[in-house]
């Protein structure tokens, strides 16, 4: 099974992610074979860089002599990790992030996920197992806002309220997340689709009925689940109103 996702720039949607499983690598750069990540820049270098699969993390390697590589954090604030020329294997701790490439004056990125990060809590006797969760969410993260902002007319009101749309999704998390727009919404659905182990739909499908089956299935799962509570919905309020549940 899969555990690292690679989003090209520009992409189209599922059909044009790349997807590899532990042990496996994915090459990127101008000149590599069409399975792996073409980047189709003339800054770029024929053989620009490596990633792997290490689990539920993974590792960049930078086949540059010359530029630095940076990988960073979309969730965090300015968090960031450098890739020095020639640095091989270097590890990304975290859950998704944007590698960032200098292009010949350009600023070229894609997005790695590990939809597989897990955070386990140690119970009992030392040395005792822990039950990996069914369902590793955290709410500190904006695809946890988004799943909030999708659940919300069915914790409010009835189990069958229509589920809001991407604009309704937008207007409602900007008080939250000031810079939210229709794309980023649509990315964390599709991210989210992939962290609970959602099934791809046929790449047949409409692309409207794709895209609301998905949050349909999304809903239905979140909810039945309770992985969103209302009283998650505190997610949704102003950074500078919320207070301690």
């Amino acid at each position: 099974m899969e555990s690292i996702i690679i989003v090209p720039p520009g992409n189209a949607g599922p059909q044009d992610q790349l997807r590899i499983a532990p042990g496996e690598r994915i090459v990127f750069g101008r000149e590599v074979p069409e399975s792996h990540l073409v980047l189709a820049h003339e800054g770029v270098s024929r053989s620009a860089g490596e990633i792997a699969a290490q689990g539920t993390f993974w590792t960049i390697s930078n086949h540059s002599p010359e530029q630095t590589y940076v990988v960073e954090n979309p969730e965090g604030a300015g968090e960031h990790v450098k890739i020095a020329p020639g640095r091989l294997d270097a590890p990304v701790p975290f859950e998704f992030s944007r590698v960032v490439l200098p292009a010949a004056g350009d600023l070229l990125s894609f997005d790695v996920w590990a939809p597989r990060h897990v955070h386990g809590v140690r119970r009992g006797a030392p040395g005792a197992a822990v039950t990996a969760p069914a369902f590793s969410l955290d709410r500190t993260t904006r695809y946890f806002a988004v799943l909030a902002a999708l659940c919300e007319p069915r914790l409010r009101s009835v189990p069958h309220a229509p589920l809001p749309t991407i604009d309704q999704m937008v207007q409602r998390l900007r008080p939250c997340w000031p810079a939210v727009s229709r794309s980023s919404v649509a990315w964390n659905i599709d991210y989210l689709a992939v962290k609970l182990g959602m099934r791809r739909e046929a790449d047949t499908a409409d692309e409207k009925q794709r895209a609301h089956g998905k949050k349909e299935s999304l809903a239905s799962l979140a909810l039945r689940f309770d992985l969103v509570r209302e009283d998650d919905l505190v997610v949704l309020a102003p950074a500078g109103s919320r207070v301690g549940r």
